[in-house]
């Protein structure tokens, strides 16, 4: 499960209406405890895709590395990425699912027509053949589950 409040997924829906009809992308960090992904910060990177933004988004190695160290900086994780997917649905493309890591989560948010409509999460399989959707919990806050 992935778990984000109210504000940070409408920072990723509002990040996707200002750059349609082309994708965005972002980070997102928090923490991670018995397999719960907690996002903390949500932070928006420009998409370094030369063409086909309305398609694709790419993520440069420094822009990797930026994101590994404001995640150190922070005392967290970076917990995966964000992107939109314009005028399509929230699942993830043949190209995401060649170009991810089994190791982040990806949250997609589809926007049509300039408004953001589904948000979902998901996560690659370790042998890379598909992705499967996380259950997603927005909540109003962020508190310490109890057990």
């Amino acid at each position: 499960m992935i778990r984000m409040t109210k504000k940070s997924v409408l920072q990723i829906e509002r990040h996707g209406e200002r750059t349609y009809p082309e994708e965005c992308c972002g980070i997102m960090l928090g923490m991670s405890k018995d397999g719960i992904q907690t996002v903390e910060t949500i932070a928006e990177l420009d998409n370094n895709q030369d063409e086909n933004r309305r398609r694709r988004f790419f993520v440069t190695p420094k822009q990797y590395l930026q994101a590994e160290r404001m995640a150190s900086e922070r005392n967290s994780e970076l917990l995966g990425f964000y992107h939109s997917h314009p005028d399509h649905p929230a699942i993830p493309s043949e190209f995401d699912r060649k170009h991810a890591l089994p190791w982040f989560t990806y949250v997609i948010v589809s926007v049509a027509d300039g408004k953001a409509k589904a948000m979902a999460a998901w996560l690659l399989s370790e042998t890379r053949e598909r992705f499967d959707e996380r259950e997603l919990s927005v909540e109003e806050s962020l508190v310490e589950q109890k057990k």
